[in-house]
């Protein structure tokens, strides 16, 4: 394994090494990888130049440093998609060819706080209706997704009918969501959150805010949801200008 010298910086060798060996199934999804003093000598670097390519190796999410604990295989995500392409959860999960479900947490009216109004853009909203749940590929739990559609668009009867709330908006309202706006933002420990996924507390989620609009510039859905940053992946396409 030790590594044969090229014309590319060491540290560049190192990481297409760890990923060949992972490839391969030397090193599994979740498994330990030897110690820095152990693996520096199996590929016959310095320490600094692996800690070098393993810095990188977890920028690029393929490995977990904990530190005073080890460095870890990161598992490959299932699901990937382009940010700037507009899918339900539903479709996503649909995609990847696995079975998509949901588990409803709860589905209710609450009153409008001042960030909803703002957020809606309609100072006399009263109350929003807020739906909670699980979605699931092949029954494991993959994103909590917490939803908000001002009061008077749906019927909470048929929201706990319909697994897509795209769908679910465009039967009760006859309008269709055409864009959104979205921000993505790193999630640490939530217990709450964390026991509704199965998820260890090393591990990160991604959070995607979004307020979606319809074809008339109308704010009609809110949605943070939640997902497992183990099984999805997103990308987005920059053109220059």
């Amino acid at each position: 394994m030790t590594i044969k010298p090229d014309s590319r910086h060491l540290y560049l060798q190192v990481i297409d090494r760890i990923k060949q060996e992972i490839e391969s199934g030397n090193y599994k999804e979740g498994e330990k990888l030897p110690s820095e003093f152990e693996l520096s000598k199996i590929l016959g670097v310095s320490r600094a130049t692996l800690r070098e390519a393993l810095r990188i190796l977890e920028e690029d999410h393929v490995v977990t440093r904990r530190h005073g604990v080890g460095t870890f295989v990161n598992p490959k995500p299932v699901f990937t998609s382009g940010i700037e392409e507009l899918t339900s959860v539903t479709h996503m999960i649909k995609e990847s060819g696995k079975r998509p479900g949901v588990k409803f947490l709860s589905t209710k009216y609450v009153y409008a706080t001042e960030e909803d109004c703002v957020k809606f853009n309609n100072q006399n909203l009263n109350k929003i209706a807020e739906i909670k749940r699980i979605r699931t590929a092949n029954d494991h739990p993959v994103v909590l997704c917490i939803d908000k559609i001002p009061e008077g668009l749906i019927s909470l009867d048929a929201a706990r009918q319909e697994d897509s709330i795209f769908k679910l908006i465009e039967k009760q309202t006859n309008k269709r969501i055409a864009y959104a706006v979205t921000y993505i933002e790193p999630v640490s420990y939530h217990p709450w959150i964390y026991d509704h996924l199965n998820c260890s507390p090393e591990q990160s989620l991604l959070l995607l805010k979004q307020m979606h609009y319809t074809e008339d510039d109308e704010a009609y859905l809110y949605s943070a949801n939640y997902f497992r940053s183990d099984r999805f992946s997103f990308h987005v396409l920059r053109k220059r200008l």
